[in-house]
């Protein structure tokens, strides 16, 4: 036997197959002590597993157990069981808590809560995890789920006679559709989880070792299937009493029921039970949001960056379960004893806070994660347009699609070429901007400068340019016409995009006559990183020129189109050293940049 109490194995004594999160976990738990404080219970000898046979026993005695494909599951007790139609299966009131061992589970809630240690959690719910590799998905079960905690709720702020109209918070068109077989499969699951909760909870055993039993009883299911499948089972109960709830005043049926269970001052209560009950949903919803937030992990990462966030989720889905069971006892405890014997509220609420400490420390995993692989996936986008700008192409389209990013259904160009020639700074409105949208296919195979700045462009570094530009636009059919410019404003991605920007962004656009990108959003951290470390942008504009098979002719030619114009074309450095060969030492060269009077 494992010397930590409740658990039939261990990582150090026997081997197990688990995730590569899970053996990260454990590593991180073997660093400190791993033992537990636990409250001494009625309980003297641990958990046994499932049978099919009723076997006698008294509360002192192991019971006797059998193997089972889902692990440990406690054996059904020889005491009869009552199940009554919409109500919780209990057993006769011998079996139920008592006010003295009430007392005690609450003392003992709180005694752990504060005192136990986590790598101590993570070694002992370690020792109980055999997952079989079979995987299913849970978030059909975790839809009924949220729609039975919300109906609930609405029906324990109802509860003392008022009627209910109905509200169907889910279309079953929706809901079950492709789910059946995996329902059909989880339903035998939660109904023998729902019989052990009830089973243990009655009988008075401490929350945490019942906690590690269902663990025992899930051993071959994922984390996030163990708090989903959990929660489920617990769920059916939390239902059916407030289906109770709902129709005694009207069913004889289920008024009956709370006859028998001896329920007449719950179904009216008090304020102070009125508290308890919005306690005990308070943990519900807390209950909920972090089985959502276990269930987010598993969709969207793979398991090296799951790694990080190992330890963070066990405890999560044990203080799920945990708390699961501290919410079926105190359900217990007010069907069968009133309000007298209630857990405190504020118990309750300090579960619920806790959970809410727990779910925030998710968030802040998932964060983290999520910027890690952003930074990541950055990084290799950087590395890719590396490669692409030193690799020989037949076009340039994927150095282009590299720089500008637009999704399938999105045009990535704002086609300037097309408008005002006689009114440049023509604002265009919503409509008119969409028709002047483009693809990158416009530019394919074409000598394409990419004129670089930020927002903040004067006009006379525009105006030469601008210039140059029309004119090639004017004689069309010239060799040295022959290329296409494309504005890439660069603005820091991580401050807010707001209207004072888009505005500022807008005026240069419409400002420009060739093409530019639709949104400076298009242009990626990637692209960013690559145009300032690898082009060499610093504030100042930049034109940087790709030939048609996107292989890098100039990183800045500007000067060069100030100096000859269009003749410059294709900018190359060879293009520059025979233009100026051919250039004679004259006062008509000096003049030309000037002012055409000095020739006067």
């Amino acid at each position: 036997m494992c010397h930590l109490q409740g658990a039939s194995k261990c990582s150090n004594c026997s081997p197990f197959s688990q995730s590569t999160y899970t053996a990260t976990a454990a590593i991180a738990a073997n660093s400190a002590i791993a033992t537990i404080e636990i409250v001494p219970t009625t309980r003297a000898q641990p958990l046994s597993q499932a049978t099919n046979e009723i076997v006698p026993t008294t509360r002192d005695q192991p019971l006797t157990t059998t193997h089972s494909h889902l692990g440990e599951v406690p054996a059904v007790r020889s005491h009869p069981t009552t199940n009554v139609p919409g109500i919780l299966m209990t057993e006769p009131t011998n079996t139920i808590v008592h006010s003295s061992r009430s007392s005690q589970l609450m003392s003992g809630e709180r005694h752990i809560s504060s005192t136990s240690d986590d790598t101590a959690i993570i070694k002992q719910i370690l020792s109980t995890h055999a997952p079989d590799g079979r995987e299913f998905d849970v978030k059909p079960l975790l839809i009924i789920i949220q729609d039975i905690v919300s109906c609930a709720n609405r029906t324990s702020h109802a509860v003392g006679g008022q009627s209910h109209d109905h509200i169907n918070t889910w279309e079953e068109k929706a809901i079950y559709s492709g789910y059946s077989d995996e329902l059909e499969f989880l339903a035998s699951l939660i109904k023998k989880t729902n019989n052990e909760i009830i089973n243990e909870c009655s009988a008075g055993g401490d929350a945490h070792l019942i906690t590690i039993a269902l663990f025992r009883s899930l051993s071959s299911y994922s984390w996030e299937a163990k708090a989903t499948i959990a929660f489920a089972a617990f769920a059916v109960s939390y239902a059916e009493f407030w289906l109770v709830a709902q129709l005694y005043t009207t069913n004889p049926l289920a008024k009956s029921v709370v006859v028998l269970k001896d329920l007449p001052e719950i179904m009216e209560p008090t304020e102070a039970l009125k508290q308890k009950f919005e306690a005990v949903n308070n943990l519900m919803k807390a209950i909920l949001d972090v089985t959502e937030c276990i269930i987010k992990f598993k969709e969207l990462f793979s398991q090296p960056e799951m790694e990080s966030a190992a330890a963070h989720i066990l405890i999560a889905v044990y203080w799920t379960v945990r708390c699961i069971v501290t919410c079926s006892i105190t359900l217990l405890n007010l069907i069968a004893l009133g309000h007298k014997y209630v857990a405190e509220a504020l118990e309750l609420n300090s579960l619920a806070h806790k959970l809410a400490g727990i779910k925030k420390d998710l968030e802040r995993q998932m964060a983290l994660i999520n910027q890690k692989i952003e930074e990541m996936s950055q990084n290799d986008a950087f590395l890719e347009l590396i490669l692409l700008s030193e690799t020989p192409h037949i076009d340039n389209m994927k150095i282009l699609r590299a720089l500008i990013y637009g999704k399938e259904d999105q045009l990535p160009l704002y086609d300037g070429t097309q408008k005002r020639s006689l009114f440049p700074y023509l604002h265009l409105n919503t409509t008119s901007f969409f028709l002047h949208l483009a693809s990158l296919d416009i530019l394919r195979r074409e000598h394409v400068l990419l004129f670089i700045s930020d927002l903040e462009l004067s006009y006379k570094e525009l105006e030469i340019l601008r210039l140059t530009y029309v004119e090639s636009r004017q004689h069309p059919t010239r060799v040295e016409s022959q290329y296409e410019v494309v504005w890439l404003p660069v603005v820091d991605r991580l401050s807010p995009w707001q209207e004072e920007k888009q505005k500022q962004f807008e005026l240069v656009q419409n400002s420009m006559p060739w093409y530019s990108v639709a949104h400076p959003m298009m242009i990626g951290p990637a692209a960013i990183r690559f145009i300032k470390e690898i082009w060499g942008f610093n504030e100042k504009p930049q034109l940087v020129v790709l030939d048609p098979q996107g292989k890098e002719s100039n990183r800045n030619a500007l000067h060069m189109m100030w100096i000859w114009g269009n003749l410059a074309l294709p900018f190359t450095k060879a293009k520059e050293e025979a233009l100026w060969r051919e250039e004679t030492w004259r006062i008509q060269l000096l003049a030309d940049s000037i002012d055409q009077n000095l020739l006067l």
